[in-house]
């Protein structure tokens, strides 16, 4: 699903017009984006929950060559989906079986 399907889901269930769905779909990512910036969690409840984790540095290799990196520490975003979630992916996988 690409972000001009979920604005174009959101004007039709919400019935705003494109020029609505539009900012209520960007108002809502910059939202996310402000908060995992800020090193915050974004708990979304029935959905998930996505995680700012700091990563050390460590050595790494080069698979090609073998030779030993160092990656530096950063700061990763995760997701974690929530258990209705789960249960519901893992329903749709059982009922295509």
């Amino acid at each position: 699903m690409t972000k001009v399907e979920i604005v174009e889901l959101v004007q039709r269930r919400a019935k705003f017009s494109k020029n609505m769905a539009t900012e209520a779909t960007e108002v809502v990512f910059e939202l996310i984006r402000k908060n995992l910036e800020r090193g915050e969690d974004v708990k979304l409840p029935g959905f998930g929950k996505f995680l700012v984790r700091e990563k050390s540095a460590r050595i790494g290799r080069n698979p090609k060559t073998g030779e030993e990196i160092e990656v530096s520490a950063r700061r990763v975003v995760t997701f974690k989906p929530s258990q209705i979630l789960r249960e519901r992916v893992q329903k749709k996988v059982d009922n295509q079986s």
